[in-house]
């Protein structure tokens, strides 16, 4: 695969597209401390895996109907943040739940109102995975999606579980659900099944959301996301992070 740009990529927090508020996404960091644990007896350090450890960082325009009704309120809650290499199915996206620290706003000499502000994950790691849907995706009413290829080469099946993000932007309707469903071979010859835990919590508002299945669960290697139910308009955003090593701690 060629070497590519930044151009064309998207930011989502919670339920704001914030892909045209953003000026730059300077820092998706991912990282695990290193805890000492070298006996007398070594003549090298020996060390082990201790805390993990997330963030990035978000310079954003002054968006007074967006982006500042996004950042502003500064909850105490957790934030999810998704950052979409493109709004194409498939590409690689960044995924955590956070805190959001500080929402800052600095007029520059030239005019240009930017603010900087920084999501620092909380309990749970960043997610590196594949996008679900193509940026944003809208569905007027029960949809199976596109699939996408996990595998590429590796065996049919994963063995440590999976954890998955949603955004929803807007929603029209009485209720929806999104969920995920896995084939071996993309349906040629196993057709698509639930995936268990893969189901987000019914929708009936835009919302966001993190879910994890068990840390041992068989992950066949094509995804999609299907949703069902009763509305007319159901704009949403899904990535999910197959896990290809064992994530218990």
């Amino acid at each position: 695969m060629a070497k590519e740009s930044g151009l064309g990529a998207q930011l989502y927090v919670d339920q704001f597209d914030l892909s045209n508020d953003t000026n730059q996404v300077g820092k998706i960091s991912k990282s695990l401390a290193l805890l000492d644990f070298t006996g007398i007896d070594k003549s090298a350090m020996e060390r082990k895996a201790g805390a993990l450890d997330a963030g990035m960082t978000i310079t954003t325009y002054h968006n007074p109907t967006n982006a500042h009704t996004a950042y502003a309120p500064l909850p105490r809650t957790d934030r999810f943040v998704s950052y979409f290499h493109r709004a194409t199915l498939g590409v690689p996206v960044a995924s955590m739940g956070a805190k959001q620290l500080g929402y800052n706003p600095n007029r520059e000499p030239d005019g240009k109102l930017l603010a900087e502000v920084e999501a620092q994950e909380n309990g749970t790691w960043l997610d590196w995975g594949l996008a679900l849907t193509a940026g944003k995706r809208t569905d007027g009413g029960a949809t199976n999606g596109t699939g996408v290829d996990y595998g590429n080469p590796a065996p049919a099946a994963f063995n440590f579980g999976l954890q998955a993000y949603l955004h929803v932007f807007a929603f029209t309707g009485t209720s929806a659900t999104i969920k995920l469903q896995s084939s071996t071979d993309n349906a040629v010859g196993d057709a698509y099944s639930d995936v268990t835990g893969g189901a987000f919590t019914l929708v009936t508002t835009p919302t966001k959301e993190r879910i994890a299945t068990a840390r041992n669960q068989a992950i066949e290697r094509w995804l999609r996301v299907v949703t069902t139910g009763t509305f007319s308009n159901l704009v949403f955003a899904v990535q999910a992070t197959v896990n290809i090593t064992d994530m218990t701690i």
